[in-house]
Order: structure tokens, then sequence, then C-alpha cells
């Protein structure tokens, strides 16, 4: 049976949303407080919220349907693929190509591209070609398998997705919206969570906050046919921390801040400190949002 306890809550930041100034006002209602310029979640709100999405994700799973995981940014992309690939569904973490829903059609014709390419490369089609030849098929097929490797034995559009920050996949959620496709979707202080059908109040920068949120719903996958569910539990230890107390250490907790990726490994996530690079940018990536520094003189 899946667990979720108030305290990993707060332990993986999951109650930091983001500075004042940068609130969305729909997000009011699932607003607990404000700390020293930053809004803080309401988790009693977070906890409702993941049992509807829980809920709602077993149902869709019981029925034969599929899950789609969809975080591109770069503290979720690890995180997806991996709880993804745990709970046996798909996910896409790498670039969300328009149409994956709307034109699913012609998405299908790529997919079985990658498959033929994947199948000329062991069957010994390559041998017969000139390097020329292979080395321009390795760089499609290398190009193929990480826009769509996560999605490459999808034979449907999926019955439900799972989101990770509404506002950088927004085209995910207008193109499941059109094809009334429900969403489950993380949703911080600066996102509209209107049109979202399951909408889970909480940190979507951090990357425990990440994890912790697509284990639940990997874990509602893997437990779809468990009678029991979710159990929460909503109280704290005696010997942590009153609720209050926790909140309010937002200005001087370092690791409750925005991770930066690059710095960041399985083995040493506890070590990670946040480095945002404003002006850094590749061509394959977007730059980190910088609107996450708790502190305004930071």
């Amino acid at each position: 049976m899946a667990v979720v306890t108030m305290k990993s809550l707060l332990e993986s930041g999951v109650h930091f949303g983001h500075q004042v100034k940068r609130w969305d006002p729909r997000m009011k209602k699932f607003i607990f407080a404000e700390r020293n310029g930053i809004h803080i979640i309401d988790l009693q709100k977070t906890i409702q919220s993941i049992k509807d999405a829980y809920e709602a994700v077993r149902k869709v799973v019981a029925s034969g349907k599929s899950v789609l995981f969809v975080g591109t940014k770069k503290q979720a992309q690890q995180a997806i693929q991996k709880e993804a690939e745990r709970c046996g569904m798909f996910y896409v973490n790498m670039r969300w190509l328009g149409g994956m829903l709307t034109n699913f059609s012609t998405i299908k014709k790529s997919l079985l591209r990658l498959k033929k390419l994947e199948k000329m490369e062991v069957d010994g089609t390559f041998e017969n070609l000139t390097k020329k030849e292979i080395s321009s098929l390795g760089k499609e097929r290398a190009k193929l398998q990480k826009n769509l490797g996560g999605i490459k034995e999808m034979k449907e559009t999926p019955g439900i997705l799972f989101i990770i920050d509404t506002r950088k996949e927004s085209i995910a959620v207008a193109e499941a919206q059109r094809m009334k496709i429900p969403i489950v979707a993380v949703v911080d202080t600066n996102c509209n969570p209107d049109g979202i059908d399951f909408p889970i109040p909480g940190n979507d920068d951090a990357i425990r906050a990440i994890t912790l949120f697509t284990q639940i719903i990997a874990n509602a996958v893997v437990e779809a046919d468990n009678e029991v569910g979710l159990r929460i539990i909503e109280t704290l230890g005696d010997e942590d921390e009153d609720f209050d107390a926790m909140i309010s250490d937002v200005s001087v907790k370092e690791e409750d801040r925005e991770i930066d990726i690059e710095s960041y490994s399985a083995e040493s996530e506890e070590k990670a400190k946040p480095e945002i690079e404003e002006n850094e940018e590749t061509d394959d990536e977007l730059p980190l949002e910088a609107d996450r520094v708790y502190d305004e003189d930071a």
C-alpha cells in the first residue's frame, strides 16, 4: 500500500511557492500564507488533491488505458523517465513535439521509422551501406530516440496525462484539453489551475518535490488493482517541529531552493547547491527559470 506523510511533503519542500510578485491570482484558494515574500502552499489541500489524482490514475489504469508522464524541464527529466519506466508507462522528458496527441497518426509514422532504424542496425542492413549513410541513419535514429523513445510502444493516445509545470508544458495541456484527455498536473503558485482536471498544488521546481509527486503517480499505476489504495499520514511525529516552525525556515534552508540539474546526481542530491545562470542557453534546452530565488537579495 502506498503511503504519503505530511513530513515527507514538508521535507521535500512541496509547500514552497514562488515569490509573491510572481503569483497567479487563480491559485489563491491553494495558498496558506506568505513568509518572507514567498507564498506558502496549503498542504491540507495538496493532500486532498493527491488523493483525488491518485484515484483518478488508478481508475484509468484499471480500465486498461495508459498514463503519459510529461516533464521536460531539467529538474524533472530524470524522475519522469525513472518512475514511468518503473511502472511500465510512457513518458516525454526531452521535448514535447507539437501534435503528439492531436496529430498522433503522424507521430506513429515517426515511431515506425524509429523501430525500422533500430531493426536495420541489428539485422545486418548497415553492413551493406557506406560509412556516410550509416552515420546519417545513426543521427536520425538518435534524434528520434531522444524525442520519442519514451512513447515508442504507445499504440494509441493515453487515458490520462501527468504533467510537471503546466506553464512550460502549455502545448501538452492545450492538446490534452482539445482531445478531452484528463490531466493530472502539479501546479505552482505561478500557474493557472483552471482547465486542469486534477490540479495538485505544490512546488514544481525542486527536484525532491518533483520526484515525490512522480513516485506517487507511479505508485497509483502499480497499485491500480489494490483495493486499499493510498494511505496518507497527515500528522507530524512528537519529535518533529510544528508546521508553522518548519515553514518559517523558508529564507534559510538552502536545500529547499531550486536545484540546478547540472550539479545534481542521485548520489549527491543532499549536497547540491542552487546555481542559476540567467544567460546560459543552448540550442536544445531552455534556460532554467530564475524566479525561484527565495531570498530577494540572493
